[in-house]
């Protein structure tokens, strides 16, 4: 694929770029240069099994389904996109990194299979030099962030702050809200937030499908606005309660879409980047809500804490044209979209119709093997339930999902204040330093997921947790000091952050096929949602009622999971390394035989060239008139005879 031998078949040409960047260019001729050619436009035509001393070679297809020649950093690449979920999970950063070095040593190893004559050592110092080179280029992606794909994430990721912030905004102002009002009505008030979430999770993966990621998020961003101005001018606490319950909805809809929306805009190399970017968002969503609290947590200005949701949704609004389409949804629905093509091009900072196509090519390859079957959820449910590996692997997932509600989390994110009432002079200062020491748990959490299993994570996790838990009941039966509560909640919260926050929702996209990811998600998410809802109810009545051992039933259910993950809870981490270049090995067996056309090229180029310009100018016509969606414009497909009507 890469060695000498096969010099004839590489014989492209230089590529002219990919990427804006001079250093982007001057990396990708490094890496065609010294490991046997690269790529360009051409024809092609598909040759018959050939093996370089027993190790396959590779091909792809273009969009339109005919056979392509993939260089190695570009068949890397598709490597990294049928491998790698289109979702951006918190830790998944892992899973990239490995896929990109276990590549980069398949091909190396292809590579010197090719050399005759050469030594041990300066085998070995080739396949060296060629895996540093392709990991280089691999990674590279990773670096070259273009200005429409950051816009793009600050506006999405605004919503993964609306849900942290409103996870929190009611934790601080319950007794200055309508004073006076039941433990049930606050309770309820606070509970229907996850009554909503449930809801808006089934609403939103539809709504993603029907209207494209872009309409369904604007859609998201009208719902938070409706529920946050709603809970502002509420007139009683009934209205609160469906307040949020609406900003749950929201809420629920936001955490199944913003990760799908962001996986499939970043390349595979930045979507555990994203992942971390948005659980930041979250949490210190959750922060800020804390923070607020101090000036505005009064009879008079507690309206100020509500009226965040409706101002932030109203900028999502009016940075709304920064939302570009996902390029994935568009060639599900039209492989030939030139609207998806531009896009790509500005996501990724292109400037060749051949560079675009080649990303073309990963998406299609990607979303085939990534491609949930046609068969309905609970069909696909059934099918793991009946396999032994994956019903073990998916009954891990829902208990831990289980768990994690049931830990009692959200007990201090939810009430915290009140749980702090009588143990510190001020309650809103130990709910602020439990914000913070949330944020900065996270970035330890981000550290240890590249170094740590996700067993053994569970296990520090749980065990920690039951050890806090024990010293809080202790505390506050007068055993231990005050102060031993407050450092204890924090460090349940830092246990919480290493281990039963992210690794839930990581191995669900670590560990099983694209076909099964969506609807394994969706079970958990159901699951999820359902337990924090039974918190969100059940713990003022715990606290009530159990005084000192209301964090006692969390313990007995830290206690259990422990057990669980140290006796049953098989090892999620991931493929190794030799796996990966196994399924490497085995998937490409095929090889494409290319023949250059510049000509042909370059017509090419000039006819993209001007579709482009066409795209633009139509995309601000519409924008100065006024007739630009805003998510509201039902889509009815985007087939050949529509190909003119982007928007």
């Amino acid at each position: 694929m890469i060695g000498n031998e096969t010099t004839e078949l590489l014989s492209g040409g230089e590529r002219e770029g990919y990427g804006n960047s001079e250093l982007a260019r001057n990396v990708r001729s490094a890496s065609a240069g010294a490991l046997g050619g690269s790529a360009s436009l051409g024809n092609f035509r598909i040759a018959e099994e050939p093996k370089v001393n027993g190790l396959p070679k590779s091909y792809s297809v273009s969009a339109d389904g005919s056979p392509s020649y993939l260089t190695p950093s570009e068949l890397g690449r598709q490597e990294l996109y049928t491998q790698v979920p289109f979702t951006a999970v918190f830790g998944l950063q892992k899973l990239e990194r490995s896929i990109s070095g276990a590549f980069a040593n398949y091909a190396a190893e292809v590579d010197t299979s090719t050399l005759q004559g050469l030594s041990e050592e300066e085998r070995n110092l080739r396949s060296s030099r060629a895996s540093m080179i392709i990991l280089d280029e691999l990674e590279f992606d990773a670096q070259v962030v273009t200005a429409p794909l950051v816009f793009a994430i600050i506006v999405a990721a605004a919503s993964q702050f609306l849900v942290g912030y409103n996870t929190g905004v009611m934790n601080a102002p319950e007794k200055v809200v309508f004073p006076g009002h039941s433990t049930g009505l606050w309770s309820l008030a606070v509970a229907a937030f996850a009554v909503g979430g449930p809801f808006g999770a089934i609403v939103g993966g539809k709504m993603a499908d029907q209207r494209g990621r872009r309409g369904a998020l604007l859609l998201d961003t009208w719902t938070f606005m409706l529920g946050g101005l709603l809970q502002t001018i509420a007139p009683d606490m009934y209205t609160i309660i469906i307040a949020r319950f609406i900003i749950g909805f929201a809420s629920g809809y936001s955490s199944v879409l913003v990760p799908i929306y962001l996986g499939e805009l970043a390349p595979p190399t930045l979507r555990g980047l994203l992942g971390t970017l948005t659980q930041f968002a979250l949490v210190i969503g959750i922060l800020i809500a804390n923070l607020l609290a101090f000036p505005f947590a009064n009879e008079n200005t507690w309206r100020v804490i509500f009226a965040v949701t409706p101002l932030i949704s109203l900028l999502q609004l009016l940075f709304s044209p920064f939302l570009l389409e996902s390029p994935r949804w568009l060639l599900n629905r039209d492989p030939n979209s030139l609207r998806a093509r531009y896009i790509i091009k500005r996501l990724r900072g292109l400037r060749h119709d051949h560079e675009v196509e080649a990303e073309v090519g990963n998406f299609v390859m990607g979303e085939a093997a990534q491609k949930q079957t046609e068969a309905t959820t609970t069909a696909v449910l059934s099918e793991m339930i009946s396999h032994p590996k994956l019903r073990k692997l998916l009954m891990s997932c829902i208990i831990l999902q289980v768990a994690q509600q049931f830990s009692g989390i959200n007990a201090v994110f939810y009430y915290s204040t009140a749980f702090f009432d009588g143990i510190i002079d001020n309650p809103l200062v130990g709910t602020t330093i439990v914000g913070a020491v949330n944020v900065l748990a996270t970035y330890v959490a981000l550290l240890l997921m590249d170094s740590c299993g996700r067993k053994s994570l569970i296990l520090w996790s749980s065990g920690g947790m039951f050890i806090a838990c024990v010293v809080i009941v202790l505390s506050l039966k007068g055993i231990l000091g005050n102060m031993f509560a407050l450092l204890a909640v924090n460090v349940y919260v830092c246990f919480f952050e290493i281990g039963l926050g992210p690794i839930p929702w990581l191995i669900v996209a670590e560990m099983f096929e694209g076909k099964y990811v969506a609807s394994a998600m969706s079970l958990c998410c159901q699951v999820n949602w359902a337990c924090n809802f039974i918190i969100g109810l059940v713990f003022p009545y715990m606290n009530q009622y159990l005084g000192p051992w209301s964090f006692g039933p969390f313990g007995l259910v830290l206690g259990s999971v422990f057990v669980f993950a140290l006796s049953v809870l098989p090892e999620t981490q991931g493929t190794t390394p030799d796996e990966l270049i196994a399924e490497m090995t085995r998937k490409n067996s095929r090889s494409m035989v290319y023949e250059v056309n510049e000509e042909d090229a370059g017509a090419i180029d000039m006819e993209w060239r001007k579709a482009m310009e066409q795209l633009m100018e139509e995309e601000q016509t519409q924008m100065h008139s006024g007739t630009y969606d805003y998510g509201f414009k039902p889509v009815d497909g985007l087939g050949n005879s529509q190909r003119d009507n982007f928007i």
